[in-house]
């Protein structure tokens, strides 16, 4: 696993349950803000998808972008953390 797939993680885990953050959000997160694509690339590696939320990063315009899982559960895992964030205030 490369230095910057590791950042990439550890940005994608400290997004807060209930909220998305964008792919290039992601990438200039992790230092590198031109590597958005390359983002996608990892996520889609992602070794733990239950462990680090890769459901929570969507496409700049607001789509949900792909999912290891597909595409359905993506939107159905958010719609969860929405209802369990909305809990927890």
């Amino acid at each position: 696993m490369t230095a910057f797939a590791k950042k990439v993680y550890k940005v994608v885990s400290s997004i807060p349950i209930g909220e998305v953050r964008t792919y290039q959000w992601v990438a200039r997160a992790a230092g590198r803000p031109r590597a958005y694509r390359a983002v996608g690339q990892i996520l889609k590696r992602n070794p733990h998808p239950f462990i680090i939320p890769c459901h929570r990063v969507v496409k700049s315009d607001s789509s949900l972008g792909g999912y290891v899982f597909g595409v359905s559960l993506k939107k159905r895992l958010l719609n969860l953390e929405k209802q369990i964030a909305k809990l927890m205030i």
